[in-house]
């Protein structure tokens, strides 16, 4: 017995040799939808299946030489295949694979565009976040599903600020009824779309460039609140050693600059502040730099990070009085967590020291002392900025 593990999307993904595969099948297995919809001279016995166990348990009771197992375009594109293939390699039986032709090649090829510098992520059946891969500054493609909609999707774009986004939504693609539609994030938002569908969201702007860490201080809306500087700051993102992907919180965010540093080097990052006019700051930066992926999270530490996913990496630049709470809520939801503190009191430093040594959390200490140029007639004075002392632990490695 060899398996034959064929894409068989609509009408247009179905290869010649596909085709041939499922013609000459002594037995075919795959979803309804695609069992519903074979050649009328294909009279072979099937069974409707797609968890990759149940597949395999088929195949083996059954003894046909020639199976066929059904996946909607290329079984190299978010299909079972790749969880099937292992299992038939334990069991020792053989397998070919014939590609169809995706929704992605499909959409493409309606709009007129090459395809290879999308970011495609499936949200059909399984995790994604699309506000995490929108903001990763390429058009993204997205596999849907009857939950996770194409107006679901862009629900969450929106409640980002990300509504007048430019998306297209491909119903259907080769089928009769098929659609695209073009509109903003907030108008698809609001439509109804057919299961068998994908999205496709442009690359939202991003006025400032992803550079090395440490903005100027003077490209932030400031107020009168209290911001880390920028020098303090690139050392924060060091010692946070934050990757692609990590969920971040940076807790008494004040002007959010710390955040929006972040953005660019995380997937999400939220931002924790309870005062009102720095929470008002952190909203403008954002928007000011397009960090779309910064979720603002009023109110004060401990209570207000309840309801947040657990974070790869945390930043705490105030407290509140609340330390001994706050760090606790942190090593709750990782106790492997990468943490950094900015202490510019004695007494904090002292209090943050030892609630990790209770803990037996081991931290590192460093002390960042600036000192600036300014100018004075036709000399430059130097003068410092308080020093301000940062507790890191090494968390996940």
């Amino acid at each position: 017995m060899t398996v034959t593990l064929a894409g068989w999307g609509g009408p247009e993904g179905r290869t010649e040799a596909a085709l041939a595969a499922v013609r000459a099948a002594d037995g075919l297995l795959g979803s309804p939808r695609m069992l519903e919809d074979l050649p009328p001279d294909c009279t072979a016995p099937r069974d409707s299946a797609t968890v990759p166990e149940k597949l395999l348990s088929l195949l083996q009771q059954h003894a046909w030489q020639r199976p066929c197992v059904l996946y909607g375009g290329d079984p190299g594109f978010h299909a079972g295949a790749g969880s099937l293939i292992p299992l038939l390699d334990q069991a020792g039986i053989p397998w070919r694979i014939l590609p169809g032709i995706s929704t992605v090649q499909l959409l493409s090829a309606r709009l007129g565009r090459p395809w290879q510098d999308w970011i495609l992520a499936s949200a059909h059946g399984q995790t994604c976040d699309v506000l995490e891969t929108v903001c990763k500054g390429r058009p993204a493609l997205f596999l849907t599903d009857p939950v996770r909609t194409p107006a679901a999707l862009c629900r969450e774009l929106a409640a980002a600020g990300l509504g007048d986004l430019s998306v297209t939504v491909g119903e259907r693609l080769s089928w009769p009824g098929e659609r695209l539609l073009s509109c903003t994030a907030a108008e698809a938002a609001e439509g109804t779309f057919h299961p068998l569908s994908v999205l496709l969201t442009e690359a939202p702007p991003r006025p400032c460039p992803r550079r090395s860490p440490g903005f100027p201080d003077g490209d932030f809306f400031r107020g009168d609140v209290p911001m880390t500087k920028q020098e303090v700051r690139a050392v924060i993102l060091s010692k946070l050693a934050v990757r692609p992907g990590d969920t971040v919180w940076d807790i008494g965010a004040g002007t959010g600059s710390v955040s929006i540093e972040l953005s660019f080097m995380a997937g999400r990052v939220f931002a924790v502040e309870r005062t009102p006019t720095a929470l008002e700051l952190i909203r403008q930066n954002r928007r000011r730099f397009g960090a779309w992926n910064v979720s603002v999270i009023p109110g004060a530490a401990p209570a207000a990070l309840k309801s947040l996913p657990a974070p790869d990496a945390v930043f705490i630049g105030g407290s509140g009085g609340a330390l001994d709470g706050i760090v606790e809520a942190v090593l709750q939801n990782n106790p492997a967590v990468r943490l950094c503190l900015a202490a510019v009191t004695a007494e904090t430093l002292s209090q943050a020291l030892s609630l990790l040594e209770r803990r037996g959390i081991p931290a590192e200490i460093t002390q960042i002392a600036v000192t600036r140029t300014r100018k004075a007639g036709a000399y430059h004075l130097f003068t410092a900025s308080n020093p301000v002392f940062l507790l890191h632990t090494e968390g996940n490695p």
